[in-house]
């Protein structure tokens, strides 16, 4: 079963595209910025043989509701992934997040209450500081960002997705990245998410991590461009009982960039 999106979820944040399949045990997936569950795809055939497995986009990304003075910050999106696993009747599933997804799970488990088996936190935003020199500078002119004719967008896309690799992609996956950026409320959404970005989001559960209520493992692409690995072992220190394994020759997007290392490393943990 490959990755699909074959459902419409009505949710406070807008109308979300999600997609199921597999299986077994619940397990959900939980994309980052500036990505989509597509990120997920090279990895979920795997996974829906031992696990019934939940996807979704982010409210303003991938096929998902975008328009107008839509908020899309991380405090949206933790209360909106606690909406999901209601909506898809999850009492305690496993969980794998990547890159902002770290914050949302986080927040919805540590803020709302949404309980998981065991979580997997993969190339995460989680602590300050982050975000790049590129990310805070667009973040301080998104005005003039948004007024960019489309193919120098395209460019700009192209370009800042391609920074958070040291891995070559196949091209569908690479543009499959691309595309929900292209089109006029992509546009519009892409910069959306940079000037919503904003580090109290983080830092109002950093103190709580010591009591994360369920194992966890930290997998970290040790040549990550974007998030050093230095800041998963800071993570570490916060989440001292968390397994980590750090994957070599891998930068910020392992799913994609070295699926099978990544389906090596969460195996084994998820099925214990």
């Amino acid at each position: 079963m490959s990755w699909t999106l074959n459902e419409t979820v009505a949710t406070p944040a807008g109308k979300l595209a999600a997609g199921s399949a597999g299986d077994g045990q619940p397990l959900v997936l939980a994309h980052g910025w500036p990505w989509s569950s597509m990120s997920w795809r090279r990895i979920i055939p795997a996974l829906v043989e031992r696990f019934r497995v939940h996807w979704y986009d982010m409210p303003g990304y991938g096929q998902s509701e975008m328009h107008t003075d839509q908020r899309t910050s991380l405090d949206v999106q933790g209360e909106i992934f606690a909406v999901m696993l209601d909506h898809w009747g999850l009492k305690r599933p496993a969980v794998i997040a990547h890159d902002f997804g770290g914050a949302t799970t986080l927040r919805a488990h540590l803020l709302h209450g949404a309980e998981y088996d065991r979580l997997v936190l993969m190339n995460v935003v989680a602590m300050r500081p982050w975000g790049s020199a590129f990310f805070e500078h667009v973040g301080r002119h998104v005005d003039a960002f948004i007024g960019l004719p489309p193919h120098i967008h395209e460019a700009v896309a192209r370009a800042y997705i391609q920074g958070a690799l040291v891995n070559d992609l196949p091209e569908d996956d690479f543009e499959g990245l691309v595309r929900p950026w292209l089109s006029e409320d992509g546009r519009a959404s892409f910069y959306r998410q940079f000037a919503q970005a904003d580090e109290r989001y983080t830092a109002e559960v950093e103190p709580m991590f010591g009591a994360v209520r369920c194992p966890v493992q930290i997998l970290w692409g040790e040549d990550d461009p974007w998030i050093p690995i230095e800041r998963g072992r800071c993570l570490h220190q916060c989440i001292p009982q968390a397994d980590f394994i750090p994957l070599p020759g891998v930068g910020h997007l392992p799913q994609l960039e070295q699926p099978e290392a990544v389906l090596r490393a969460v195996s084994p943990f998820l099925g214990a």
